[in-house]
């Protein structure tokens, strides 16, 4: 296995952070690591990355046990943080020089990441936009073709074209042999690039699914203004429709589980429809839709947005 966490706990003080969280990444997978915000992903990198001493428990990679000076074991992780940290008077290209030496030469994608990500490396990092600054740290990330690509909220302030770019290299990156440990709390990216899925949900892992799993548990918010009178048992007999509420005369809200548009959009075109929105619900609901019953006691008071 390259990622190994075994009975992870971390605390701060009395605060959890992650607890007893056991999992397991095979070579070559892409595993998403999901969770609203807080739920402990970013703790989890970061005991991964032995940059916080676990509480208890402990994590693998390679098989290795991560320590705090694991600099070996650094050098085959490519690692993006969800919060880009950089010397604001100092330019791209000075990150970029700085990195390489710390690595022991420069890396081999660094050329082809800044050509295809649109990078100027001349600039200084207080010149840059949120989504220039989030190119800078994939770059720094990637530009070593590390064997394992530990990545956390990596599109974020990315713009969708951008988005695709990297979506692409991450799955060149696995052809070649590469594994990705994924942290989202967008569905749409881990849908995009992941085989599988683990959910954490207030430190603890709540399930662990193929992404296929996961996609039969999407939830849709549906809105639709007919153009006459229309009642809400219109679609109660619609597959995956639930509930339904009639919000004016001619006006419904629903929601829409799983892969049941077709059946839906077969019921509306036997009306005139003036006017249709379709959209995905939050990760979070989906939590509340489906998860909230398997996370084996887990408190409900415990604080959630304090720590990541």
């Amino acid at each position: 296995m390259v990622v190994e966490c075994e009975k992870l706990t971390k605390y701060y003080g009395k605060t959890r952070g992650v607890e007893d969280l056991t999992l397991s990444v095979p070579e070559g997978m892409v595993f998403g690591f999901l969770g609203p915000n807080g739920a402990g992903k970013t703790t989890t990198i970061r005991c991964l990355l032995g940059m916080l001493k676990p509480t208890a428990g402990e994590s693998r990679l390679f098989g290795e046990h991560v320590t705090l000076d694991g600099a070996n074991l650094r050098r085959r992780i490519g690692y993006v943080s969800g919060e880009v940290k950089a010397y604001d008077k100092e330019t791209g290209r000075w990150h970029i020089d700085y990195v390489s030496q710390l690595r022991g030469g420069k890396g081999v994608l660094t050329d082809e990441l800044l050509q295809r990500l649109e990078f100027d490396p001349s600039r200084c990092v207080k010149e840059l936009s949120k989504g220039n600054k989030q190119k800078l740290a994939l770059i720094l990330g990637l530009m070593h073709d590390p064997e394992l690509l530990i990545l956390d909220e990596p599109t974020s302030g990315l713009d969708p074209l951008n988005q695709e770019t990297v979506f692409a290299i991450i799955e060149e990156r696995v052809a070649n042999g590469a594994t990705v440990f994924l942290s989202s709390h967008i569905l749409s990216e881990v849908e995009r690039i992941c085989e599988r899925v683990g959910i954490i949900r207030r430190g603890h892992l709540a399930a662990e699914e193929n992404v296929k799993g996961l996609l039969g548990k999407r939830l849709r918010e549906l809105n639709v203004t007919f153009s006459e009178p229309v009642d809400a048992a219109f679609l109660a007999d619609v597959d995956g429709m639930s509930r339904i509420t009639l919000t004016g005369p001619n006006t419904i809200n629903a929601r829409v589980k799983g892969d049941h548009l077709d059946d839906l959009i077969k019921r509306l075109a036997t009306r005139p429809v003036r006017d249709l929105s379709i959209e995905h619900a939050s990760l979070e609901e989906v939590f509340m839709e489906f998860y909230r019953d398997e996370e084996n006691g887990a408190s409900e008071t415990s604080t959630e947005g304090g720590v990541a």
